[in-house]
């Protein structure tokens, strides 16, 4: 019936022909086959466009291409199209299996040329978007610092700022990274700012790791291929840092805390050096963290998600009188965050009012480790108040301790370092807000 129907309606295309036909008012679509090229047809919509279509049977199925709208292929060309199919067809070949394979090889060049053309500076911005949930404030700062461009204005000189370590890379393809130009790219750093270089290399290492995670970037910058031994031994070594407070600075150190140093951040700074944690861990920390109830704290952990430390005595008085501000324990009227930064310069004024060698904030951190040893705190107890990963099978399947367990070292800790600061620890009674469990 079909073949008779089609039969009725062929004719042969000529320009009028063509150039009249159109879809009857009563009808969505109409159709109109040559008699001279078997299978070339028209095909009219009720909207007012006209289309090129070739037909026929294969495997006895319909199958039916569209070849192009009547306004850009002309009858010849029309022809010669419909006749290309139709060998298609007589050798058993499906056309639209072969064109939907030519699409897709087109899109898939069309994205490999994208991916090509990708910058490491793009692909960053990605990359630190993607991660912008996960980071800490300082592990951002980190990455916005690396790539800074050169010729800012710095906060506290009148010289002008000589950019990130990342920067110089920006600009180039990740497709023209390799081993050459990030060995040019260390070696000069490593003249210039070796530890800033060290830093610089260690973050662009995680985000050639990332990108070849990702499938649009995968194979454009394979870490395997790029960081190369010859790579990695432009890179500065890391030198343990060793600033701490020592047993005898204590004194010094609490007391120019109360003189040069305001309140809120005396007790920022004296909160790391009595839990150990990371600066941004408390600096970020928030009221809802804390529960003077129970006497816990609650720590947005970098390694593990969170962790739960005892609330000291002395630490819960200290903390319990910061004025409530905003959600932030450790709160600042003037940061964007709502929360401490950038508060080095305060401590370092204090460690030279003290008379102190230098020691950074996270060397305050260091100094808990160290002073815990005074009233001999097992190492695993430190570590679990510190955050830092467990370093042996036992510690990681076959130690659950209990926060009574880690409040009482916890607790001595604090006792020894305010003994040696000249200070008296309140006692659970004394301490404001806390609920003391029999």
């Amino acid at each position: 019936m079909a073949a008779i129907q089609k039969a009725a309606n062929s004719v042969n295309f000529t320009r009028g022909v063509v150039e009249s036909f159109a879809c009857p008012a009563d009808k969505s679509e109409a159709f109109l086959w040559d008699a001279k090229v078997p299978g070339l047809g028209l095909r009219a919509y009720k909207a007012g466009s006209v289309v090129y279509l070739y037909q026929a049977r294969l495997n006895g199925q319909t199958v039916r291409v569209r070849i192009g709208s009547r306004d850009a292929w002309d009858i010849d060309k029309a022809r010669k199209e419909a006749r290309r199919l139709q060998l298609l067809v007589d050798g058993g070949t499906d056309p639209r299996e072969v064109r939907e394979q030519k699409d897709k090889a087109r899109e898939e060049a069309r994205i490999e040329r994208l991916r090509a053309s990708v910058t490491v500076g793009e692909a960053w911005q990605e990359y630190v978007t993607a991660h912008a949930g996960e980071w800490g404030e300082y592990h951002r700062r980190d990455h916005e610092q690396a790539v800074a461009p050169p010729g800012l204005p710095r906060k506290r000189s009148k010289l002008l700022t000589t950019g990130g370590t990342i920067y110089p890379l920006l600009s180039l393809r990740l497709a023209d990274l390799s081993p050459a130009v990030l060995a040019q790219w260390l070696e000069k750093g490593k003249k210039e700012r070796p530890t800033k270089a060290a830093l610089g290399y260690r973050l662009f290492r995680a985000f050639l790791r990332w990108c070849e995670g990702e499938d649009e970037y995968r194979g454009l910058a394979s870490p395997d291929s790029l960081l190369t031994s010859t790579v990695r031994r432009k890179v500065a070594p890391a030198q343990a840092k060793k600033d701490a407070l020592e047993r005898e600075m204590l004194k010094g150190w609490f007391g120019a805390l109360r003189i040069c140093v305001e309140p809120v951040t005396a007790a920022y700074f004296e909160s790391i050096l009595l839990t150990g944690a990371r600066p941004g861990e408390l600096a970020e920390l928030r009221w809802k963290d804390i529960d003077f109830q129970w006497r816990t704290m609650l720590i947005r952990d970098k390694v593990e998600g969170t962790r739960s430390i005892p609330l000291t005595p002395y630490l819960a008085q200290r903390l319990d009188a910061l004025p409530r501000r905003n959600a932030f324990v450790f709160s600042s009227a003037t940061s964007k965050s709502g929360h401490l930064s950038d508060v080095h310069n305060a401590h370092t004024r204090a460690i030279k009012w003290a008379g102190l060698p230098h020691v950074t904030l996270h060397g305050l951190r260091r100094s808990f480790g160290s002073l815990a040893e005074w009233v001999e705190c097992p190492v695993g107890i430190v570590a679990q108040l510190q955050g830092h990963k467990p370093s042996a099978t036992a510690e990681k399947h076959y130690r659950v301790r209990p926060m009574d367990l880690l409040r009482k070292w916890h607790t001595a800790i604090e006792g020894w370092i305010l003994e040696q600061a000249g200070i008296e620890q309140p006692s659970a009674e004394q301490a404001t807000g806390l609920r003391v469990v029999v």
